[in-house]
């Protein structure tokens, strides 16, 4: 199990804090740089638009982004009772790191990357919710190696770039996830610029489901920050497509 140790208290209390929860997507990826922080972000924000009771988690703790596309402007430290309550922003429960580091760097490094998971699973309070969204760690380094072990009940949903080079560290991980028998809700290719077939053909071969593709959004950087505006760019009307498989 990576760098978990089988003493720490902690680990007995996650599956606890998340029992109220009835689903746990897993916003994945095999490499940095594909969307998966907005395709997770956006998760949130779209069922939480069509009423549903959603949270988001941001174990990105190397480049946490999710307050960022969510426009969170606010790091104060969250009200304790029993643990922490997470802020709500949007109508999702969201916590993070910076909530912890006030939005400042963090320069974690080993086992300190792996308390700082644990102690986010542990202590958060996230009550009954539909669903809590994960923005996972990027690669799949002994990080993300300890959210699919600590998480027990994740289902996952792997972002891809149409890129030969995004596609071999995807692969990697969707080996590993198939080796561990974790269910994978399917592929999402992310940015997609042409008519090419790369992974749709791929995700056919390997006989995962395929989410279906966002187009690039020339005009999504100017959304960012601005849920309203997100909700309605045309990212996220290709995106809402890709919700209606999983939901």
């Amino acid at each position: 199990m990576g760098n978990l140790s089988i003493m720490d208290v902690r680990l007995s209390v996650i599956d606890h804090r998340l029992h109220g929860v009835k689903r746990v997507i897993a916003v994945a990826s095999g490499k940095g740089g594909v969307g998966k922080s907005l395709m997770a972000s956006s998760f949130a924000l779209n069922l939480s638009n069509k009423g549903y009771k959603v949270g988001l988690l941001d174990l990105d703790l190397y480049g946490p982004s999710s307050h960022i596309i969510l426009g969170v402007n606010d790091f104060s430290f969250p009200e304790e009772e029993k643990g922490i309550l997470p802020h709500e922003i949007s109508g999702i429960k969201f916590m993070s790191i910076v909530y912890f580091s006030q939005d400042k760097p963090a320069p974690l490094r080993g086992n300190d990357i792996t308390n700082a998971i644990i102690e986010l699973l542990a202590i958060t309070q996230w009550g009954n919710l539909d669903y809590i969204i994960i923005d996972m760690p990027p690669g799949i380094g002994d990080e993300t190696l300890d959210v699919i072990h600590l998480i027990k009940k994740s289902e996952f949903v792997v972002v891809t770039t149409p890129s030969k080079v995004a596609l071999g560290a995807v692969d990697k991980l969707l080996n590993i996830l198939k080796e561990l028998k974790l269910p994978v809700l399917g592929i999402i290719e992310n940015m997609k610029i042409n008519e090419s077939k790369l992974i749709f053909d791929y995700v056919k071969e390997k006989n995962f489901k395929f989410l279906g593709s966002v187009s690039f959004d020339r005009n999504l950087e100017d959304a960012i920050g601005f849920t309203n505006k997100l909700l309605n760019t045309s990212f996220m009307k290709d995106f809402q497509k890709v919700v209606e498989k999983i939901t």
